[in-house]
């Protein structure tokens, strides 16, 4: 039996902002924290090639491996968040996450580290697609450009925090165990306070109330009914497959995926196979997610207010030709040698052009199309394509790096980048043919 929603009352309007903001703040600060746990393999790479005299290939097995797993997980994983709930789903990763990280550090041969590395990104694959589910349920769809830019900023964020705290950690001389120690410990603290400061919606704090995201018009509950939608996880799967701009946002996600995993696991060894110390390489690899936090922001916050169409994706690919003529740059640099200053800037543009365009994918763009009832399916599909993508990307470009050098790697990237601008083209014009339509 449904229950009548009613607006609430002002007292109640006061405690379910106070609720709303909790749940922004532990999706934001909960992500960080699975980054902890996730970018400190990228920040461990040259470590343990000195620990264990990995090269490039072997280390990229691990990266291929654990990638492929994920890709699983979010397949998965996004589906389970739609019939179990965000928040469960949320803290089950965290959790599994932890004890991986602490597995990972008794190691010592290349097959136990691909194994447990495995578990782990299975684990960190529930993070996402529970997220924008929980967000989903607590925000208007006319802030999801702007509300989406800013808990993505968990990930380029995370990334900087997670880097800057792994390139401490080596500093201190803790070695490449202590990087899959401490970053848990922190985490943990993270998970209680998640536990204790965040509800799954609104209506789990007042049971009547409409506030929120009740009155989500996406385009699949367009075109699918809400009864249908809930009945079975299928049904969700092939509502979204139906739509031709959710097809051209699969194809997206897995070439920015594939750009954006490589950059991940390979920016500090980059740097320090151009000379750089491991320490100096870890904390410069930095610039790479910081500058992406800026263009998620600008990117999301653009969207939302000049953006009437609902054509997010314009902007996207606008910032994407940017990345192409980044990438160029980078290859050329590496090509004429002595300039890694030079590269470490181009590093951050790169960032700045990806990030928010791949974040916006996976984010706002998700909720607009499928609303917070599919939101676990939509981003677990995304992903899921997205990360075989990076999985194919980490292993090339670790055998590539090894045999013909990081010029031909960032050559790679550029075609790679162009392909993606013209599939947000794609995304484009049907957001635009669809806008026509509803005129």
């Amino acid at each position: 039996m449904s229950i009548a929603l009613r607006d609430p009352s002002i007292s109640e309007l006061k405690i379910l902002k106070r609720w709303r903001t909790n749940a922004f703040w532990v999706c934001l600060i909960g992500y960080i924290g699975y980054y902890l746990c996730r970018k400190n393999l990228s920040a461990a790479f040259p470590l343990m090639e000195q620990a264990f005299g990995f090269t490039n290939s072997e280390l990229g097995l691990i990266a291929f491996y654990s990638e492929l797993a994920y890709a699983a997980g979010k397949f998965i994983n996004g589906p389970l968040a739609d019939r179990v709930g965000g928040k469960k789903i949320f803290l089950l990763g965290m959790g599994g996450a932890i004890a991986c990280n602490l597995i990972f550090a008794m190691g010592d041969n290349l097959i136990y580290f691909i194994v447990v590395w495995c578990f782990c990104r299975y684990f960190l694959s529930m993070g996402w697609g529970a997220l924008v589910k929980i967000i989903g349920h607590w925000y208007e769809p006319e802030r999801n450009g702007t509300i989406m830019g800013m808990v993505s900023l968990n990930f380029q964020f995370g990334g900087v925090v997670a880097t800057l705290f792994a390139g401490f950690l080596v500093a201190q001389g803790t070695g490449w165990q202590g990087i899959f120690i401490y970053p848990p410990l922190v985490l943990f603290i993270i998970f209680i306070w998640t536990a204790l400061s965040c509800k799954e919606t609104p209506r789990d704090v007042i049971a009547d109330t409409n506030f929120g995201h009740g009155a989500h018009k996406a385009v699949v509950s367009e075109e699918r009914s809400d009864k249908k939608l809930k009945s079975h996880p299928i049904t969700i799967v092939k509502g979204l497959l139906s739509l031709s701009i959710f097809r051209h946002v699969l194809v997206f996600s897995f070439f920015t995926t594939f750009l954006r995993s490589i950059f991940f696991f390979w920016t500090p060894k980059l740097l320090v196979d151009l000379g750089m110390d491991s320490g100096m390489a870890i904390l410069k690899s930095a610039l790479f997610p910081f500058l992406g936090s800026l263009g998620t922001i600008l990117l999301g916050w653009y969207t939302d207010k000049y953006v009437l169409n609902g054509d997010r994706a314009r902007p996207m690919w606008i910032m994407l030709v940017g990345l192409v003529v980044s990438l160029l740059a980078i290859a050329w640099c590496v090509a004429e040698g002595g300039m890694n200053n030079t590269i470490v800037v181009l590093l951050g543009f790169a960032g700045f052009f990806l990030l928010g365009p791949y974040s916006m994918s996976s984010g706002a763009l998700t909720l607009d199309i499928a609303g917070p009832n599919a939101a676990g399916s939509a981003t677990g599909m995304i992903d899921s394509l997205g990360y075989v993508g990076g999985a194919l990307a980490v292993w090339i470009a670790g055998a590539l790096s090894d045999e013909l050098g990081w010029g031909e790697v960032f050559q790679l990237l550029a075609m790679c980048a162009t392909l993606a601008t013209i599939s947000a083209y794609f995304m484009s014009r049907d957001f635009q043919k669809r806008y026509k339509e509803k005129q």
